[in-house]
């Protein structure tokens, strides 16, 4: 007898989600409550009890000091609402496939049309869907219950049309061909999930091949019970919950058996209800291990195998998968970074899941890849965070002449260069070989579009009212120099723009900037000036200790005598320069004992004088010099009796 496992069989995305949340928030110590069993599996909820889980039905219910966890099914508004006013510590794991239905439902309530919802009005995920409208909703299960509900009452405003995400594919089918042939626009939504259509399609395949199919999932649990209806329409289907109800009999005489799960059936049981029947058919002498090798010959497209390294070159590296023929991974098919190395990636022997590409029997090769399955993987989480808005990590691989190619999850996404970078014009190539944090926009087939853009924006909000919440006077900041101008440097101090104004750049004068700073340095700043109501900071740059006319007050006191060079001539005297920033005058009545006509016939830029420090206005910045008080008294006695 074969076994064949079905390839989706297992956790969807939302349950996997939620499941893996909870377990984290109890390995922290926290103590958790979940609005209704966390899924639709008995074991997995009586495990989490053992941890310390409580579930309770309503946010009453919840004990003190315990924290919530909304399950992937979603709730009514009502209940947020009362999880708020309770002030409880929310951690919503709805799924984002469900969180889009609900934002649906609000729409129609608001547009005031009438919402009917495909699915089981007893299911926790519909009545949380009806919970999120304010407008006429009702709820059908097949096609029959939809025609009944079409009445010009219902349907007078119009109506929105969304099906629970675990309906049944060909039921929500001929819902919509008869909507569309009753009416010229129908506002039908198709929100049944992705892994809903997977599961129940490959469960369908899988039937027709099969003598006998197990569905493997929770009593409960409304996605297993229907692949146990899909798989029934062609072949006998028998359900468990565990493997202590799998019936050796059922598989007598079967030559081909297949195995599926529900969305919320934990893997631990799938391989415990594989392995069971693997020991109930020892009379058979084939191993589980034999069954499962079975089901995986012949090789073909498409098909999910494991193979080990046996061999690792540039170019490719060579695995075992089990077969007659030899398998091949060329490095582009095993990684999405261009600059990465076959062998910093695998080493002989690693294990590696894989997916078939080409195969070539006469040569007796397989070609397979490892990034299209990795890609396969990570799309659905990709595609759920379109819905969900969250924020995803990725690695920045490449830019071109649009933007840049960012990994996320192993599945490229093309950032337009528009949204790559805060500001217009920035370098945005300068992000290659970095991580960021990025919004999904769009995953449709090939096209998948994120922003970074988007990420910075709300971070940058949050900097710019964390700052104007504690900005006062003399704050210091450390900055990033962001763009220049002939008046000044605008700075970065936490999603704020502050202008250094030229003058205060530099205690000497500068003719630009550029002097003294660049682009992208980052620099010690402090606030001189705030106007909270334009939303503007004025920023100082130069130190006080580095002020030259503290130097100049220190070492030059009235009398001193020192030599400096003139560094301009005017028609009432020359500037000497005593210190950077500092110059003093020396009057043309005081260059000499004789009278002089014209300072250029004296002095010349750059020449050194000897110079008498005579007077000093420190408010003015004004210093006083004197070349004649330093000639001989000689020369002032016999002049002064001329």
């Amino acid at each position: 007898m074969k076994i064949i496992k079905a390839k989706t069989a297992g956790f969807c995305f939302g349950v996997d989600r939620a499941v893996k949340l909870t377990y984290g928030l109890l390995e922290q110590g926290v103590r958790v409550a979940t609005l209704g069993p966390l899924i639709h599996n008995p074991q997995c909820v009586a495990d989490l009890a053992a941890r310390g889980a409580v579930t309770v039905d309503t946010p009453e219910q919840v004990p003190d000091g315990y924290e919530v966890v909304v399950r992937s099914h979603g709730v009514p508004q009502c209940v947020y609402d009362a999880l708020g006013a309770r002030g409880l510590v929310v951690h919503d794991a709805t799924c984002p496939f469900v969180a889009k239905i609900h934002r649906l439902a609000r729409r129609a309530g608001e547009e005031g049309k009438t919402l009917l919802v495909a699915g089981d009005k007893n299911h926790p995920e519909v009545q949380g869907i009806v919970g999120h409208t304010r407008g006429s909703v009702f709820v059908f299960a097949d096609l029959e219950e939809l025609k009944v509900l079409l009445t010009p009452e219902n349907t007078k405003n119009g109506i929105f049309v969304v099906a629970q995400t675990t309906f049944e594919v060909k039921k929500w089918q001929e819902c919509v061909e008869f909507l569309k042939k009753v009416y010229t626009n129908p506002s039908i939504f198709d929100t049944i999930c992705n892994a809903t259509w997977a599961r129940q399609h490959e469960a369908e395949c899988l039937a027709r091949q099969c003598d006998l199919m197990v569905v493997i999932g929770g009593r409960q649990s409304s996605n297993t019970q229907k692949l146990v209806s899909v798989a029934g329409r062609h072949t006998k289907a028998a359900a468990v919950e565990t493997a202590q109800e799998l019936d050796p009999a059922w598989w007598r005489g079967a030559g081909t058996v297949g195995v599926t799960a529900g969305a919320s059936t934990p893997s631990s049981i799938i391989e415990e209800v594989l392995s069971s029947m693997s020991e109930e058919i020892r009379e058979e002498e084939l191993s589980f291990e034999e069954m499962i090798d079975a089901s995986l010959k012949p090789v073909y497209n498409g098909k999910v195998v494991k193979g080990i390294v046996t061999g690792v070159s540039p170019s490719e590296i060579q695995v075992d998968i089990g077969t007659k023929q030899t398998g091949f991974v060329k490095l582009e098919e095993l990684t999405n970074d261009p600059s990465a190395k076959a062998e910093d990636l695998v080493k002989k022997g690693d294990e590696l899941d894989l997916i078939v590409t080409k195969v070539n029997d006469q040569e007796g090769v397989v070609y397979l890849s490892k990034k299209r399955l990795d890609e396969n993987k990570g799309r659905e989480a990709v595609a759920a965070a379109v819905e969900s808005g969250e924020i995803l990590e990725g690695f920045v691989t490449e830019a071109n002449s649009g933007g840049v190619v960012v990994l996320v999850n192993n599945v490229r996404v093309f950032v337009p260069r528009s949204q790559a970078t805060l500001r217009h014009g920035e370098d945005y190539t300068a992000l290659v070989k970095t991580n960021v944090r990025l919004k999904m926009k769009q995953c449709e087939g090939r096209h998948i579009v994120g922003s970074i853009r988007e990420v910075l924006a709300a971070e940058n909000d949050a900097k710019r009212e964390e700052f104007w919440a504690n900005v006062e006077i003399g704050k210091q900041y450390t900055g990033v120099v962001k763009s220049l101008t002939n008046y000044g440097a605008f700075v970065d101090i936490g999603g704020v723009d502050g202008l250094v104004h030229i003058s205060e750049l530099s205690w000497n004068r500068i003719k630009h900037p550029s002097e003294v700073v660049s682009v992208g340095d980052t620099i010690d700043v402090y606030v001189k000036d705030i106007d909270t109501e334009n939303k503007k900071v004025s920023l100082g740059y130069k130190k006080a200790e580095d002020n030259p006319w503290e130097k100049f007050k220190a070492e030059y006191p009235i009398g001193s005598v020192f030599k400096a060079p003139v560094v301009s001539i005017t028609k009432f005297g020359a500037f000497v320069r005593i210190l950077p920033g500092i110059d003093g005058l020396v009057h043309i009545s005081e260059i000499s004992n004789e009278r002089v006509e014209k300072v250029s016939d004296v002095l010349s830029v750059g020449q050194e004088v000897e110079v008498k420090l005579t007077d000093v206005d420190f408010e003015k910045k004004r210093i006083s010099l004197s070349m004649k008080a330093l000639l001989s008294g000689s020369e002032a006695d016999g002049e002064d009796a001329e």
